[in-house]
């Protein structure tokens, strides 16, 4: 990373990360390394803004009268940090430059931990199942110019369902995905921070800008997100599909009739129950703390048969237990002869403009694909099915000439989240189980709360921790006794996505989902303490750490929105599906307005938040589109 290295400005990391986690020169200069090794993965304006900030810290330093941070001792270092969190803003900017250090961290001590352990790794039962035998060929691969019968955008949930469905029905179906195809050996035998800044876009960096930012992690590869998601599986609430057919004139979302693209789903996912055997000390003390309060809390339902508690979803499962659309729709779909393209970025949808009687109309008839060389080559087919992501879709139809819908890219809902922590006199160990095992449903009904016992894949799980020095490194050589907690509320669509070239997210935090978020903080340290944990990390700046429900309720009550950490992993409904021509860019089956051969099938067309984890619900909606196409 040029920023960083070689000179002042690496010498400014190794200081910076020495007093960070309160480190020898040593140590310091091998963290540095690290670092910098994974921030030059990251897009150019997050590695000028990290280089940035470094810098920033220096010249902090500098200006204190005690020379560059270098040049201090540990104590001197940790002074600057402290006086840096005292600034406007310099809270943010320090937490900003700790995620990339904590992750390396993290992921260095896990490697170190497991070449100690190498003889236990070695003895992992083999793989529940072995990689699909799926047709993909890489984009260079490709010919210049072919033709099908369907050509799908995207190979994730939405897109693997669509290609299933039209493959099964006879048609010649090619599938177009810009990310690689991962198998489960990498799984195994990777780092998980090098499976992280290759199984996300943007190397795990993408965010929805606003106050507060929202991290927002996107999976890319084939298989799309369901490589690395929880692999939680909830249908589709009741209440949600009679708000889609009534409100937004979304007859497919009949309970009665979309019932049986949920059971299909389900199905061909198997999901079940999390088991008690696997599920880990970080969903048993979740279950725990549920029962002495008398709340309601259950095993998710998942898709992983198979699952020994890896707790790496995230970042790939090393087992193929996590039965995302890699190892079951794409394989179906390959049966039926669709073909798959990696590592091919579409350009344009190709197509054709007429004016008849009726008004102007566009006809799509194929796509343009850009390889990673920069040539490109064509697909011709009469049918074609956008299913590359609700961030993604509106800036693909854009540059094609065919998202001048005005309610394209708004309407963004994307399940914000934020995350608390309980510190526990017995170790939980919460990397072994998994990774997201246990659901409380007691205020999602009555305050759209959605509470989870979400660990965090080995090396990637001390984010959570605050401050910084002598205190911050403590803590991380206790974290085996840290248990952690997310909750998601299901929000008021109020981001956007612009855009043509590259997406822009934005998002403006309603007032009264801010709120929520802060009473689910509150939930969630009240179950910890409930389950027996002697502090709560609750990430309320001013009231990090808590020692009692008294503390917690005060915290609560000075918690300002705008300030938390939030993070989401569900965006929908850039390109809303419904019945007004007016407010839904794609009509109530599927299609595009104003452009014959062309579908959306992914979760852009999702009408509103779903309130729950939204995979079932995105095959389901894409299956029904996908059936309905002529």
């Amino acid at each position: 990373m040029r920023a960083l290295v070689p000179g002042q400005e690496r010498r400014g990391l190794d200081a910076l990360c020495g007093a960070l986690l309160d480190l020898s020169d040593d140590e310091a200069r091998r963290l540095a390394q690290q670092t910098t090794t994974l921030v030059a993965k990251f897009p150019l304006p997050v590695r000028a803004a990290f280089g940035a900030g470094v810098s920033a810290v220096d010249i902090l330093s500098r200006s204190t009268g005690l020379g560059p941070l270098r040049s201090l001792d540990r104590e001197e270092r940790e002074r600057v940090l402290v006086r840096l969190a005292g600034l406007p803003g310099g809270e943010d900017v320090r937490d900003a430059l700790k995620l990339p250090v904590l992750l390396a961290w993290g992921a260095d001590a896990a490697q170190r931990e497991r070449s100690v352990e190498t003889v236990r790794f070695r003895e992992r039962p083999a793989p529940v199942r072995p990689d699909a035998d799926l047709r993909v060929l890489q984009s260079n691969e490709w010919p210049s110019r072919s033709v099908a019968d369907a050509v799908v955008v995207g190979s994730g949930a939405g897109g693997a369902m669509a290609a299933r469905v039209l493959a099964a029905a006879g048609m010649d179906v090619i599938v177009l995905e810009e990310g690689r195809r991962f198998g489960v050996d990498e799984f195994r035998d990777r780092p998980s921070l090098d499976r992280f800044t290759e199984l996300y876009r943007d190397a795990g960096t993408t965010m929805a800008l606003g106050r507060p930012p929202v991290v927002l992690p996107i999976g890319r590869g084939v298989g799309g997100t369901t490589l690395v998601n929880s692999g939680t599986c909830y249908r589709t609430p009741l209440s949600v599909l009679l708000h889609w057919r009534d409100d937004h004139g979304l007859a497919l979302a009949d309970p009665d009739a979309f019932a049986s693209y949920l059971d299909d789903v389900e199905t061909l996912l198997k999901v079940g129950p999390v088991a008690r055997q696997v599920m880990g000390n970080n969903g048993l003390l979740a279950l725990r703390g549920a029962e002495r309060l008398g709340w309601s809390a259950s095993p998710l339902v998942r898709n992983a048969p198979g699952c020994i508690g890896s707790c790496e979803c995230a970042v790939g499962c090393p087992q193929n237990a996590k039965y995302g659309v890699h190892l079951n729709a794409l394989p179906e779909a390959c049966g039926f002869g669709a073909q798959i393209v990696s590592e091919g970025r579409v350009e344009v949808i190709l197509h054709e403009h007429r004016r008849s009687p009726l008004g102007a109309r566009h006809t799509a008839c194929g796509v343009r694909v850009r390889r990673p060389d920069g040539s490109t080559f064509e697909i011709l087919a009469p049918v074609v099915v956008v299913a590359a992501g609700t961030t993604e879709t509106p800036a693909l139809l854009r540059r094609s000439g065919l998202g001048s819908h005005p309610e394209m890219g708004h309407h963004l809902a994307i399940h914000p989240a934020v995350s608390a922590a309980g510190w526990f006199e017995e170790p939980v160990d919460s990397t072994q189980g998994v990774l997201q095992s246990v659901g409380m449903d007691q205020f999602h009904t009555s305050d759209d709360i959605l509470v989870e016992a979400t660990a965090t894949p080995p090396g990637m799980g001390s984010m959570v921790l605050p401050g910084a020095g002598r205190e911050l490194r403590r803590q991380l050589e206790q974290s085996r006794h840290l248990a952690t907690l997310g909750a998601m509320i299901g929000d008021r669509p109020s981001g956007w996505v612009t855009g043509r070239r590259h997406s822009v997210i934005r998002y403006a935090l309603d007032r009264g989902d801010g709120a929520r978020l802060v009473k689910a903080i509150g939930v969630m340290g009240k179950l910890l303490f409930a389950s027996g944990a002697t502090a709560v990390v609750t990430g309320i700046r001013g009231h990090d750490t808590v020692t009692s429900t008294e503390a917690l309720e005060e915290a609560i009550a000075n918690a300002r929105p705008e300030k938390l950490h939030l993070a989401a992993f569900h965006p929908t409904g850039t390109a809303r599906m419904g019945g007004d021509p007016e407010q839904h860019p794609v009509d109530a089956r599927g299609r595009l307005r104003g452009v014959d051969g062309l579908w959306v099938a992914d979760g852009s067309v999702v009408p509103s938040c779903p309130r729950v984890n939204p995979q079932v619900t995105i095959m389901a909606l894409a299956s029904a589109v996908a059936h309905g196409i002529e």
